[in-house]
């Protein structure tokens, strides 16, 4: 599902009588006219015929397969405007129920501190949606986003900074590998969108994958296919976890079993697996020890 890039950013220009035309070039082109009106919104919002390299540059990329969200460089997620670019994945509505998911735990813990970790951050989407809703709410959460590539974390130190958002630590590591000891059993909640595509999968997926982060989409199959990052973050998050803390990870629609069943040999005791809106087991969510 492809969300409009207008709904965070509500003040953004609508296509005027004047930039008609230039959706209308576009759509001849081959563009759809959703898209088409979108790159004109964000290149030539006046029909500035100035600009008309601009928007023409911007569909060329979009003919040859670029995401949207890359040409455009930003995307909506949940209530934020976050900069995108190829150093981190698109920010996806299944994601977003994951964030809803966290939420809700966090809300039954009545934490009025609460820290998260957010393993393979990204852009920061998770971790940084997650402080703001949570501000909203009146409850003050710190968030130590972690990464194992600098440039991903570039990425989501400047989100934090465009949203304002100054109770985060950036810390460049690989899963738990690089985080100080003094966190042990210090974390209300683990939130992670790690890589879970196997290798053999790749061919067989959508297309626009291909201009993502392999690193971010592709783990090894320790554990089974696509598994090997997955099953590294539930073996390790117990120890990292508060006694009533919270670990939720998204994975492939078919790694549910295997998911749930590497959390309870993890020591879960609460474990279960939610699906999304598409109705596919998506989302682990483990607590209990």
């Amino acid at each position: 599902m492809l969300s409009s890039p207008t709904s965070v950013r509500a003040s953004w220009p609508r296509v005027t009588d004047a930039s008609r035309q230039f959706v209308e070039d576009l759509v001849a082109r081959g563009l759809e006219r959703r898209e088409a009106r979108w790159l004109v919104e964000e290149f030539a919002p006046g029909g500035d015929l100035d600009a008309e390299r601009a928007v023409l540059a911007a569909a060329d990329r979009r003919l040859r397969g670029e995401p949207l969200q890359y040409i455009i460089g930003h995307w909506p997620f949940r209530q934020l405007d976050l900069d995108v670019d190829s150093r981190v994945l698109i920010p996806r509505p299944e994601t977003e129920e994951l964030v809803e998911l966290a939420l809700r735990e966090l809300a039954a813990m009545d934490s009025a501190t609460p820290l998260i970790a957010d393993l393979g951050c990204g852009s920061g989407a998770i971790g940084l949606a997650l402080l703001h809703e949570l501000a909203q709410r009146g409850v003050t959460g710190s968030l130590i986003a972690v990464d194992a590539s600098s440039d991903a974390l570039a990425v989501a130190k400047r989100n934090a900074l465009k949203h304002g958002l100054h109770r985060v630590s950036f810390v460049e590591s690989n899963w738990f590998g690089g985080l100080d000891e003094s966190f042990h059993t210090s974390f209300d909640l683990i939130v992670s969108n790690p890589p879970y595509i196997a290798e053999g999968e790749m061919a067989s997926l959508d297309a626009v994958l291909s201009f993502e982060p392999r690193s971010a989409l592709v783990a090894g199959d320790d554990g089974g296919p696509g598994m090997s990052d997955l099953a590294t973050i539930i073996s390790s998050a117990p120890s990292w976890l508060r006694p009533h803390g919270a670990l939720l990870a998204e994975h492939g629609f078919s790694q549910g079993e295997a998911v749930v069943t590497l959390a309870r040999s993890a020591g879960f005791t609460d474990v279960r697996d939610e699906r999304d809106m598409a109705g596919h087991p998506r989302i682990l969510v483990a607590k209990g020890r």
